[in-house]
């Protein structure tokens, strides 16, 4: 019959071993973790790179949507030149002076207006993901300084 230190010594050993079983699994638990957070980390620019394409150039909606918007840019353009030119015809009427002011801050508020669409289309020409999607009849580019915009080549 095993004596009570014998007992006792039998199952501290046992209970030591389960502890450190318990420290095993967590260990391995948590390299497991790291091991795989780490994969989906250094894996993370090509996903998301893959992602972005495919919700960009492999997107039939953002092709179409893409060739309209440069569209749609050109005809702003054109409609602020139209504004622009309505304004300065009034302006050639020798209108009163309150009026006068109007107009002079309108043109330049136009003027601001269409620089900026102007850009936003120049910048969207030169993207690469955009530009293979535009219309090959638009211009490669706007200009700021013309007077006015043809929005065929």
């Amino acid at each position: 019959m095993p004596t009570d230190s014998r007992v006792f010594a039998e199952g501290s050993r046992a209970l030591r071993y389960t502890l450190a079983g318990i420290v095993l699994l967590a260990l391995v638990y948590v390299a497991g973790v790291f091991a795989w957070g780490g994969a989906a980390w250094s894996t993370a620019p090509f996903r998301g790179a893959a992602e972005a394409r495919e919700r960009t150039v492999g997107s039939g909606e953002f092709r179409l949507s893409t060739y309209e918007e440069f569209f749609d840019l050109c005809a702003a353009v054109q409609t602020k030149e139209d504004e622009i030119g309505a304004l300065r015809d009034e302006l050639d009427t020798k209108p009163s002076e309150y009026r006068t002011d109007q107009i002079t801050t309108s043109l330049t508020a136009l003027r601001a207006a269409r620089a900026e669409l102007v850009n936003d289309y120049n910048a969207k020409s030169r993207q690469e993901h955009r530009k293979a999607f535009k219309d090959a009849g638009l211009p490669a580019e706007l200009s700021t300084d013309a007077k006015e915009t043809s929005c065929a080549a």
